[in-house]
């Protein structure tokens, strides 16, 4: 992503220091643009829990450099051997990692995929190892995403060309672009694909509340790739299906079971019942990293994280002096409840998005894609569409 001419991905190695992660402050977004430096497993810990970062993809990929850092922590620079207590200081940062979001499967995929790997290396390799590890994660996190970008931008085509010219309204929900992964996204990347190749495309924005994470978050991609958006209440979705002004429906999604159950920010199975009933589309677009093949059930099996009641009782803006503040909209008295996800069933759901294509969102389909039972390394096993890989090694690229 372009942000006022300079290339970005959300999340990279400093180039003058490659023990130190930076990212993209999404809490200052998007009022002011903002890199924040990262040191350590408590950093990225932290980063994660309060959302400085978020975002399946992007979330798995932080995981993947604090288990870097965890290494570099562990093992001092050019030991060798194990350092006494090694293993047990890397799976003390797994579990300290894991336990920040309980709900996407990227995060626990990435810290699962680390730990095997580090605690097999000789201690002289570790830190080099770990670090090329971790940047192949994110690496592959950006590639599966722009492939998801590609086969979307075909669904989005097809529809441009049944409405000869006229502009393919896309309505979306909580943040599932390039800011949510590594580079591209998964919701928004066919949109970007789509537009680039001269598509005209519109996309209504869900608010997405208790975080607005759509207001303050997707609008502002669009807005700096130039893409035509409005910006609507969460509530209004439905309205717009009944209206017609609807053609495609596409979100992300924090984890999805074997048989295509998918979670995903609260409110988006809401959006699904409106499809179904008003004949629109609703695709779901994700890596292979965000499959959970060990669950069947997603009402009954995914973890749905509760967050803390401040969330929904405060919220911030910018006032008319542009001045940044949080202000309380709720009575004193009145307690408050804060699911983060909900689970659209897979009946709901028209198909699946991924890397190596779009499937039914079930688990024929999905093992149509991906017969081999399991994840394909970084998710990229199989076809994937023509065009040259997204360019490696991006960190200091701001």
């Amino acid at each position: 992503m372009n942000v006022e001419g300079r290339r970005y991905r959300t999340i990279w190695l400093k180039e003058e220091n490659p023990a130190v992660v930076q990212i993209i402050n999404q809490l200052a977004l998007p009022h002011r643009f903002e890199i924040i430096d990262l040191c350590s497993v408590e950093d990225v810990r932290r980063a994660i829990k309060d959302m400085y970062l978020r975002g399946a993809g992007l979330i798995g990929a932080a995981a993947a450099f604090g288990m870097y850092l965890a290494v570099l922590e562990a093992a001092p620079e050019g030991g060798g051997g194990d350092p006494a207590g090694f293993g047990e200081a890397l799976q003390r940062a797994a579990a300290l990692l894991k336990n920040t979001r309980p709900t996407a499967s990227n995060l626990a995929w990435a810290v699962d995929r680390m730990l095997a790997l580090v605690l097999r290396i000789p201690g002289g390799e570790r830190r080099e190892r770990a670090r090329l590890a971790a940047q192949e994660i994110a690496d592959g996190d950006a590639e599966c995403c722009r492939c998801i970008g590609l086969h979307g931008a075909e669904l989005i085509r097809a529809i441009a060309e049944k409405k000869r010219g006229e502009p393919v309204n896309i309505l979306t929900h909580c943040n599932a672009g390039w800011l949510a992964f590594v580079d591209y996204g998964s919701a928004l990347s066919p949109v970007y694909a789509a537009f680039d190749r001269g598509i005209k495309v519109h996309v209504w924005v869900d608010e997405t509340r208790p975080r607005n994470q759509g207001a303050s978050l997707t609008a502002w991609e669009l807005a700096r790739h130039g893409v035509s958006h409005d910006l609507i209440a969460d509530n209004a979705g439905g309205h717009l299906m009944q209206h017609g002004m609807v053609d495609l429906v596409i979100t992300g999604a924090d984890r999805v079971t074997r048989r295509g159950d998918a979670a995903n920010k609260i409110g988006t199975y809401l959006k699904a019942l409106a499809a179904k009933e008003n004949g629109v589309p609703f695709y779901t677009a994700l890596p292979s990293s965000t499959f959970d093949f060990t669950l069947c059930d997603g009402l009954g099996e995914i973890p749905i994280e509760e967050r803390d009641p401040s969330e929904l009782r405060f919220i911030s803006g910018k006032t008319a002096e542009g001045r940044i503040e949080t202000v309380q909209i709720c009575p004193d008295e009145s307690p408050a409840r804060n699911w983060g996800f909900d689970v659209t069933p897979a009946r709901y759901i028209t198909g699946l998005i991924c890397e190596r294509g779009i499937c039914e969102a079930s688990e024929a389909g999905i093992r149509g894609l991906y017969p081999e039972g399991n994840l394909a390394p970084l998710g990229l096993g199989g076809a994937v569409p023509e065009g040259n890989l997204a360019p490696l090694g991006l960190g200091g690229i701001h």
